[in-house]
Order: C-alpha cells, then sequence, then structure tokens
C-alpha cells in the first residue's frame, strides 16, 4: 500500500506504475467503470488513461520495453527502477498524467497497490525547419475548378463512356445476328 499522492493540476507528461498485488480476477475487475476509482480514492479517472497490463502478456518485450517503446518514457528516467521493474510480476497499472483531466487531485491507493514509480515522459520536439519543396509553397496547386465545372465534366466523360458501351452491344449484337 501507498500513502497520498498529491498530483497537481498542471501535471504533464508523467506516468506512474503501480504494481497490482491481489488475485488475477480482481486485477481483470479494475477495467470495469468506477473500479480505479475506488481502489484509487479519486472521482473520473479516465479509464483510456489508466491500463491494467497483465506481465506475462508483454512477452520478450517486457514491462521495460512497454515503458520506453509504448508509453515514451526515456530508459535514463527509468535506470533507477530498473531492477524493480524488472522483478515485477502479476499486474500492474499504468496511470498517466492525462488520467485526471488536468484536475489536482490526491490519489489514496488502496490496499494491493504499491507505487513503483512516477517517471516523466519524453517531450516531443515539435522544432523543424521550414519545408521548401515546391508543393508546399502557396498556390502551388493546380486550380481547382468550381463544383459546377466538375459536374459538368463528369457529365460529359459519362456520356461518352455510355455510347462507347451501347455502340459495343450493338456491335456484338450486329455480329450474333449475322
Amino acid at each position: 500500500m501507498t500513502g497520498p499522492l498529491t498530483v497537481p493540476a498542471s501535471e504533464r507528461g508523467i506516468v506512474r506504475v503501480f504494481a497490482l498485488e491481489m488475485p488475477h480476477e480482481q486485477a481483470r475487475f479494475l477495467s470495469e467503470p468506477g473500479a480505479l476509482d475506488q481502489v484509487l480514492g479519486v472521482q473520473g479517472i479516465d479509464p483510456a488513461d489508466a491500463q491494467i497490463i497483465r506481465i506475462a502478456d508483454l512477452e520478450e518485450f517486457g514491462l521495460l520495453g512497454y515503458l520506453t517503446e509504448g508509453a515514451g518514457i526515456p530508459p535514463s528516467e527509468l535506470a533507477a527502477d530498473r531492477a524493480r521493474l524488472k522483478a515485477l510480476e502479476g499486474h500492474v497499472l499504468v496511470l498517466f498524467s492525462r488520467a485526471f483531466g488536468g484536475r489536482a487531485v490526491t490519489l489514496a491507493p488502496g490496499p494491493g497497490l504499491t507505487l513503483i514509480g512516477a517517471y516523466a515522459v519524453e517531450p516531443t520536439d515539435w522544432r523543424g525547419g521550414p519545408i521548401e519543396t515546391d508543393s508546399a509553397k502557396p498556390y502551388s496547386g493546380g486550380a481547382r475548378s468550381s463544383p459546377r465545372a466538375a459536374r459538368s465534366q463528369a457529365r460529359r466523360i459519362g456520356g461518352l463512356v455510355f455510347a462507347v458501351v451501347m455502340l459495343l452491344i450493338a456491335l456484338a449484337l450486329l455480329i450474333w445476328l449475322a
């Protein structure tokens, strides 16, 4: 069991990992609506940002692989708890900051939940140079025709296709009757 944990409203990019020391059926129950609210002592947790993971299901990838590749946590963040994370068995709860909806909350994890650690996700680098391809230049696309002109062209093409098909049918009938 872990004591109360305060999550500020401004928190972004933190992933908390809890060991679930409970039977498989009870861990599966935590996926039910409201169950996480109950065991964490807070209302309104978004279940889309709280994952109950059976470690055996991760196979060779493992929990460390999931946290680095799947959650975006840099390996250097996990270094201090690496041995502890590798030794975990059973189920874990991976709880993302987004699960609290930007609210300040105080978590009061119930029995069977032990906080392993809180890890910062590597932020996305949105910097980039200017795009210098011709297609990125303003007004580089072809001239768009109006919807009326596009309908008119579609009718002409449809009429032409219809005439060709009718001509082929007439020709096939003429050959068949001859």
